[in-house]
């Protein structure tokens, strides 16, 4: 939204939520239960692959394919990894 208001002329208010959502992303990480933060900031890295993919295709209008959700997926299945990998604590 940040992007949207200053690369594409919108409003203030877009810039104000975007940032107000940047602020949320910060800090939601740290009121998580686990102690990593590197494990839950990768967590956060996939999801946000995944927004990303959504946003572009949903709010800009660009086309996604087959490789860009092939790609996700695997960063997701990355993210399943570092998260619940047997025998961490």
């Amino acid at each position: 939204m940040v992007w949207i208001w200053l690369r594409e002329g919108k409003p203030l208010f877009w810039g104000i939520i975007g940032a107000l959502v940047l602020v949320l992303y910060g800090i939601i990480p740290t009121l998580q239960p686990i102690a990593n933060f590197g494990r839950i900031y990768a967590a956060y890295g996939g999801v946000f692959i995944i927004l990303s993919l959504l946003w572009g295709s949903k709010v800009d209008g660009l086309a996604t394919d087959y490789y860009d959700w092939i790609g996700a997926l695997v960063c997701m299945v990355g993210v399943a990894i570092i998260m619940w990998a047997p025998g961490r604590n």
